[in-house]
């Protein structure tokens, strides 16, 4: 076994404090009693009290997490869809091209996929608001899904399913109730993590978002070019522990459901 050496000590030190340093002192400062963000005064509450009174950032937190829970969901379903298509049917017309949409917002800078966006929009005559920014993140967290949900059936045994529908099962039953609940913890990862990206998405927000369709990002960013107060970073440090419970809940779920697959598989086979 490889020792640590100082230097790789070292590295790893300051690169998780390069990571955490900033956002550990945005959760202190944000009980911090002065107005002043950068001078700590002493240990008080009151900036969040007076963030739920801030009816303009309950508004955009309202806005963003219906527009992130109904594009996560709505991505979760089409990226596994795409998935399945991609894993299961490998020879069908166009599936280069289709495989290079599904993937191509990952590696398209956020400013042109907003922009295309804004214009098809445009084009077709839709009004900017909830529902264009509600489709715009579908588009670009769809994509992250799919790679998720893939790389788990990329390794799923397709044997089961094949002993499924030999014994008169038909493949929406033998997806229903053998492939989906297998792959589980995949598809809920990729919805945590598509609700994620849409909770922090700035960008593509700001080209497809209209009146009455503020979302916090948006918002956070409109008042930190005047200078940033208590209350962002009291929203801030409730968005990083709304994130962080999502993710320590989804690697709990994960983790269980893989125990239970491998008692299951173990147990169908006798060992």
């Amino acid at each position: 076994m490889q020792r640590w050496s100082r230097f790789n000590i070292l590295s790893l030190v300051f690169g998780f404090a390069f990571l955490y340093l900033p956002i550990v002192l945005l959760v202190i400062f944000s009980f911090n009693e002065s107005k002043l963000v950068t001078v700590w005064s002493g240990f008080s509450i009151k900036w969040y009290v007076q963030l739920f009174q801030n009816q303009g950032l309950i508004d955009a937190a309202w806005v963003t997490f219906r527009v992130a829970l109904l594009s996560a969901t709505c991505a979760t379903v089409l990226g596994t869809l795409a998935a399945l298509a991609i894993t299961r049917y490998t020879r069908f017309r166009g599936r280069m091209l289709f495989s290079g949409m599904i993937y191509a917002p990952l590696v398209m800078p956020e400013v042109i996929t907003g922009l295309s966006l804004l214009l098809l929009f445009v084009a077709i005559g839709f009004d900017r608001g909830f529902w264009t920014l509600t489709l715009a993140h579908i588009t670009f967290t769809m994509c992250f899904v799919a790679v998720v949900v893939q790389s788990r059936l990329m390794s799923f045994d397709r044997s089961i399913e094949e002993a499924a529908m030999d014994l008169g099962a038909t493949p929406v039953t033998t997806f229903m109730k053998i492939t989906l609940p297998v792959i589980a913890p995949a598809v809920f990862s990729g919805w945590v993590l598509a609700l994620t990206l849409s909770l922090d998405d700035l960008v593509i927000s700001s080209f497809t978002s209209g009146p009455g369709a503020t979302t916090l990002p948006m918002k956070i960013y409109s008042q930190v070019r005047l200078g940033v107060t208590p209350e962002i970073n009291a929203v801030c440090t409730i968005l990083i522990g709304i994130v962080a419970f999502g993710v320590l809940i989804a690697s709990i779920v994960s983790r269980r459901a893989e125990a239970q697959r491998v008692k299951d598989e173990r147990a169908a086979f006798g060992h």
